[in-house]
């Protein structure tokens, strides 16, 4: 670990090379981001490209993605205090570009009643999908 207190996450790639994650700074040494699990995306079902490794960021309530040597922060606006206990990608229909495919991921808070909607709320499931461009359709 850095002691700089600028230690978020790392995630650890290939060849011992670590990279920062985006998000809170970390408290003292230890680091402020509770990533549960990370996956590789294989098959580009996320559209950032193949072999792009996420991983839950679950203090920012989303997905953090290495793209390029740059993290991308992907946020999920509603529930609030989406906390992601896992996730897949999934390829419904190759032929229907961004459409076909997407990012599926569950919440499973602790607490589920400290989320949005409270007393009774239960786990939800998210659908992230991303266009190649705002005006895309």
């Amino acid at each position: 670990m850095r002691k700089n207190k600028k230690l978020v996450c790392q995630l650890i790639l290939g060849g011992g090379t670590s990279v920062t994650c985006p998000g809170f700074e970390g408290i003292g040494d230890n680091s402020a981001e509770s990533s549960y699990y990370t996956w590789v995306d294989q098959h580009n079902t996320l559209g950032l490209g193949e072999n792009v490794p996420v991983s839950t960021a679950n203090l920012n309530d989303g997905f953090v993605a290495l793209k390029d040597g740059q993290m991308v922060m992907l946020r999920i606006p509603y529930p609030l205090g989406f906390y992601a206990k896992g996730l897949d990608g999934r390829i419904d229909d190759p032929n229907a570009g961004w459409k076909g495919r997407g990012l599926w991921a569950s919440s499973g808070d602790r607490v589920p009643w400290l989320m949005e909607g409270g007393k009774g709320s239960k786990p939800r499931l998210a659908h992230v999908q991303l266009r190649p461009d705002p005006l895309a359709h």
